[in-house]
């Protein structure tokens, strides 16, 4: 029961993440300079867990050399998740932002695992897995479509379809999402450590950030704007739930299986998404909950649990 709770706290804890991360761009403007202070204050806080739990922070040349590219690019895939979801956060809404990547990951991970790409163990595709997929897809369309036609909002076309472009985004960056968790696990194997490998990824992702803005923004002064500005403390915090979201997943893992511990942080994350979207916290814009909304979800779910434990 606990480590039920636990799985689902961090999973409501990413959607916080995300709304926080949007909050702190209104200060700091750029979703680049947000997403890199996200990553180094994570890769701090996985510093400091490494160094008291004596975990090794170095890699050696011989390793780096002659492991492939890809499984050290799980930080940039992640990189590039939290700044689309900081992007798409004030565009679709905490459910939408929520969805969207939920679907992709879905789509990724079944052909990351049906064909054994970086590494990973194969899991054919089954009835099961066709069924789950099938009630994913009815859920988003309950959660999206339909909620529009029946409330028929007066939208432009070019309106809807810039938001389809933007619903598209979000499932990309989830496919990214899912394509960052097989190669950190396989990371976690090479290095023989998931504390190690998470520090790793945390690295690499505040390193390309850190030279993104370089390039891109030519400046660091806005990171203080928050405290000019007089923020929040939470605006602060994204990076210990990213990191801790991290951790805490090495876990569950290790405690109920890699299944059981994707259904119950999405369960999280979704049930998140609904209480930021409802009542308007962390800056959020407060918008009521459809019942087919929530029924749509529950789909999802349904789905998801589907895919993921049979």
């Amino acid at each position: 029961m606990i480590t039920a709770l636990i799985g689902i706290l961090i999973g409501t804890g990413l959607s916080i993440q995300t709304a926080v991360n949007s909050q702190l761009r209104k200060f700091v403007i750029s979703p680049y300079l947000a997403s890199m202070i996200s990553f180094v204050i994570g890769a701090l806080f996985l510093t400091v867990i490494s160094l008291v739990i004596g975990s090794p922070l170095g890699l050696s040349w011989e390793l780096m050399v002659h492991e492939p590219i890809w499984i050290w690019l799980g930080g940039v895939l992640g990189v590039i998740f939290l700044t689309v979801n900081i992007l798409l956060f004030p565009k679709l809404g905490s459910v939408q932002t929520a969805i969207m990547p939920i679907l992709g990951q879905i789509i990724m991970g079944m052909l990351i695992d049906n064909f054994g790409w970086f590494h990973s163990r194969r899991e054919a595709f089954d009835g099961y897995r066709l069924i789950g997929i099938c009630l994913v897809l009815v859920g988003v369309f309950f959660a999206i479509a339909i909620q529009e036609v029946r409330h028929r909002q007066e939208k432009s076309s070019e309106n809807n379809f810039n938001l389809w472009i933007w619903r598209l985004i979000g499932i990309v960056s989830g496919m990214l999402m899912s394509t960052q968790v097989a190669i950190n696990g396989q990371l976690g194997v090479v290095l023989d450590s998931s504390i190690q490998a998470a520090f790793v990824s945390f690295f690499v992702g505040a390193i390309t950030l850190i030279i993104v803005v370089g390039l891109k923004e030519r400046s660091f002064v806005k990171v203080s704007n928050p405290i000019k500005q007089k923020a929040s403390w939470w605006v602060w915090f994204g990076g210990f739930l990213g990191a801790a979201y991290v951790l805490i997943n090495i876990y569950l893992v290790g405690q109920v299986g890699t299944g059981q511990t994707v259904v119950l942080v999405l369960f999280g994350q979704i049930a998140g998404s609904l209480l930021i979207q409802r009542f308007g916290w962390m800056g959020a814009q407060k918008t009521l909950i459809d019942w087919i909304q929530v029924v749509g979800l529950f789909l999802i779910l349904a789905g998801v649990i589907l895919i993921r434990m049979f």
